[in-house]
């Protein structure tokens, strides 16, 4: 991964995006005791959500469990 420093934390994408224009991407950043997520598209637009939330988010994503939704 590799980071762009924001007010707090550095956000973080993964390597396999690449550098192009068309390689936009979630970023994550570590806030405190928060995770912050954006798109790369909108940097402006920032989510936050608890680590454990976010451990169990990307668990299930690597398990499949919203294979059904694309």
């Amino acid at each position: 991964m590799r980071g762009v420093k924001p007010a707090m934390g550095i956000w973080q994408k993964s390597s396999f995006s690449g550098n192009g224009p068309d390689n936009d991407c979630v970023e994550i950043a570590l806030r405190g005791h928060s995770i912050a997520l954006r798109e790369s598209e909108e940097p402006g637009v920032v989510v936050t959500t608890a680590p454990g939330l976010f451990g169990a988010f990307i668990r299930n994503v690597k398990n499949g469990e919203y294979d059904h939704l694309g």
